[in-house]
């Protein structure tokens, strides 16, 4: 929570925090007023934190008004709901999976989709309807489809938004497929995180057309990109603007095979390669560090088994189960031990990546971009004819 909020838990104290951290705009003021956040927000919450994924205590608003207050009108996500809805009492579940996004993140991916009088525009992940609401606010209900996988969430957000006096298309299904029957739209929205960038969207889309969605790695990492289609709908390219933290969509959700699929029943180190190396394993944990790893590494994914004292191991995964490493990490060490099985030299890959963004004068998200084709897509630095070398 910012300080702002914190002295004035309302409506205008957020919207104040809002507009002078540049995330709120003067085009949005008016829907901001006009929509209410609050009535976007069930009685029941979890709130998060503005930096990072950390839940926090469950909040009623029947039992604790003035702190639900609170936590609606500061600049943090707050989470409606875990587990597909199959979690049960009021305890934090295992992974969030509908929310009322943050509000900065909001209005920021608003401000980057650069909506127009008469613009027509999808979004994909409807969650409570206030991102929807929004849009309707500004665009006319008529000229606003969202779409929700989850049908009690789906209901929640026509209850929320008819409550409103707001009048959205509030459509149930799978966001990868958008709407066809509202085709073509200026503007696609998503509000989750994506692995591919589904090609209907970039059909359904206008030429010249704008996209805007979380788009992360199977390693990690994630950042908001705004892509342009072209004429044909065949492609896309554009940069990104922030990074994010979205739930993934559902239907985008990669498994994790246990180790014992990847040591096949032999006792470790089985027949991996023992290796040492200078770079320390946390070097590759930040947040954009993953997501470069993951551009260049794809079909990969990390756990840390952690132990006393800061130290810990490293483990990397291929999601075929044919490869894995580990890099063993201690405090006060130089050189690391390291252990690779299988065709891919997992560490290896990781390692490249890691040192090629480092030779790069280690950029952030700023100077990178994505080019998105039939043939699949292209992460790329300062400009698309340079893309990110991939290791595998």
């Amino acid at each position: 929570m910012t300080g702002e909020t914190l002295k004035e838990a309302g409506p205008q104290g957020l919207a104040s925090a809002l507009v002078a951290s540049g995330a709120l705009s003067s085009d949005w003021l008016p829907s901001f007023k006009a929509v209410p956040r609050e009535l976007f927000v069930p009685d029941r919450i979890w709130p998060g934190i503005a930096d990072g994924t950390k839940q926090n205590p469950v909040v009623y608003r029947s039992q604790d008004p003035e702190a639900w207050r609170r936590a609606v009108y500061s600049d943090i996500p707050l989470t409606t709901q875990w587990d597909d809805g199959e979690h049960e009492g009021d305890g934090l579940g295992t992974t969030p999976s509908s929310s009322n996004s943050m509000p900065t993140m909001v209005f920021s991916m608003l401000r980057d989709l650069d909506v127009r009088p008469g613009d027509t525009v999808l979004e994909v992940g409807t969650g409570t309807g206030w991102n929807a609401g929004l849009l309707a606010h500004r665009q006319g209900g008529p000229n606003v489809v969202t779409v929700e996988y989850d049908a009690d969430v789906a209901r929640g957000a026509r209850s929320n938004l008819d409550r409103a006096g707001l009048e959205p298309t509030v459509i149930e299904g799978d966001g990868r497929s958008g709407w066809a029957k509202g085709a073509p739209y200026s503007r696609i929205i998503a509000t989750c995180s994506l692995l591919e960038i589904p090609a209907t969207w970039l059909e359904q889309t206008a030429p010249g057309g704008i996209i805007v969605a979380p788009f992360g790695t199977e390693y990690g990492g994630e950042q908001v990109v705004r892509l342009i289609v072209n004429g044909d709908g065949t492609s896309a390219h554009g940069t990104f603007t922030r990074s994010s933290a979205f739930m993934r969509l559902r239907q985008q959700r990669t498994d994790r095979p246990p180790f014992e699929h990847y040591l096949r029943g032999r006792e470790w180190p089985a027949d991996a390669v023992r290796s040492t190396t200078t770079l320390a394993p946390p070097d590759t944990g930040g947040w954009f560090e993953q997501f470069v790893i993951g551009a260049a590494v794809p079909g990969t994914f990390w756990r840390a088994e952690r132990y006393d004292n800061g130290a810990y191991t490293l483990w990397l995964y291929s999601r075929d189960t044919r490869s894995w490493a580990s890099a063993d990490y201690e405090r006060d060490r130089t050189e690391y031990e390291v252990y690779q099985s299988g065709p891919r030299n997992l560490w290896d890959e990781v390692e490249a990546a890691w040192r090629w963004w480092d030779d790069q004068g280690r950029p952030d998200f700023d100077r990178f971009g994505l080019t998105v084709t039939p043939d699949g897509h292209t992460v790329w630095l300062d400009h698309s004819e340079n893309p990110v070398p991939v290791r595998a």
